[in-house]
């Protein structure tokens, strides 16, 4: 069988025709510098990086996209970014690709972030040890060291994906800090204020099991920023394919903000958006406020088309098959309400295996 021909990748000075070399070699690409001048190296000039052509394909897209398959953790001063909380699952996972597509299509970049709580540092203070404990390195402990090889390994899926053109190249960095998830998710993005938070969730009958110390419900109930959850059953790589959202209104003024909001992730998009109103006994006249916000919809949002229709809360059937996609404009709440009384959004991410975005108003 013949060997395989070689072709010239590119053409570099030395240096940086070993640096490239280098990446291409920790890919698991063969590469070989052809026109070194061995008298004079320092200084050789046209140096040609050779590899396989059946290798060609994969490494273009690992070349023109180096910096960002070479991962950061610096978090950029002006750049506004959509956060990805992850726990290195297969919905983790697949939240991260949808949150690609969208970083592309905002011209936007993405953190990853993880939280680890370690048994080791918590179990050792007592609250008679407050200022008499014995420190334990959080950078180095067993808990930390594993969640950094385990966020290198969630990093090796991603980059597949960019390589083999799964999903566009978009730069991204990573943060591991240690802390109650919620905690540190809710912290980051009030410093940092996200474009948007992705996240995977579990399917609904595991949520339901596990309805206690769900990050994701307490990041619905207490964050301020726009979150989109996508379940582990969904394989949603792209919010561009859908054309039905049904919205869940109030019938008042945070109805607008939050349309205002969609219309900002779908841009002069054909979408069908259902309005659904859930009974409530405070609102006299809920048909004249319909027929309000509908005129205003009609004339401010000429791209979608609208329907309405409402529904007492104990007849609300939320099917997968015939919801692409939930939208929820989500009244901030104190903590003893949200305990008592949660929110709309909470309820239906234990009740459904359907995308939901939730914007704050």
């Amino acid at each position: 069988m013949s060997q395989e021909r070689l072709i010239t990748l590119a053409i570099h000075t030395l240096e940086y025709a070993k640096t490239v070399c280098e990446m291409l070699e920790r890919e698991g690409i063969t590469a070989e510098l052809h026109n070194i001048n061995l008298d004079h190296p320092v200084i050789a000039p046209g140096v040609r990086i050779r590899i396989k052509e059946s290798d060609l394909p994969l490494a273009l897209r690992i070349v023109e996209n180096r910096e960002i398959l070479e991962t950061s953790t610096r978090t950029p001063d002006a750049v506004r970014t959509i956060l990805v909380p992850t726990d290195f699952s297969d919905h983790s996972f697949n939240a991260a690709l949808l949150a690609f597509c969208l970083a592309r299509q905002f011209n936007t970049d993405i953190t990853f972030i993880h939280a680890y709580l370690d048994p080791d540092r918590s179990a050792n203070i007592q609250l008679s040890d407050v200022y008499n404990y014995k420190s334990v390195d959080p950078v180095n402990s067993a808990v930390a060291m594993e969640a950094k090889e385990k966020m290198e390994s969630f990093l090796d899926r991603i980059k597949d994906a960019i390589k083999k053109g799964e999903i566009p190249a978009v730069r991204f960095r990573t943060i591991i800090k240690e802390g109650v998830p919620e905690d540190i998710i809710n912290g980051y993005a009030k410093e940092h204020s996200p474009y948007l938070i992705v996240m995977g969730t579990r399917e609904a009958l595991r949520k339901e099991r596990e309805l206690i110390g769900s990050v994701t419900a307490e990041l619905l109930d207490g964050c301020r920023h726009s979150i989109i959850s996508l379940p582990a059953l969904c394989n949603l790589r792209d919010l561009m394919t859908i054309n039905e959202v049904t919205f869940f209104c109030n019938l008042d003024q945070t109805d607008i903000l939050a349309l205002d909001t969609l219309s900002r992730v779908f841009p002069d998009r054909k979408l069908t958006i259902n309005l659904v109103y859930i009974d409530r006994l405070y609102l006299r006249h809920p048909k004249d406020a319909a027929s309000s916000l509908l005129d205003y919809c009609h004339l401010h949002f000429p791209y979608y088309t609208f329907t309405f229709r409402n529904t007492a809360a104990d007849k609300l059937v939320i099917d997968s098959k015939e919801n692409e996609m939930i939208v929820v404009p989500n009244k901030h709440k104190n903590i003893i309400s949200r305990i008592f009384n949660p929110g709309l959004a909470h309820r239906i991410l234990f009740r459904a295996d359907i995308p939901m975005m939730v914007i704050p108003v």
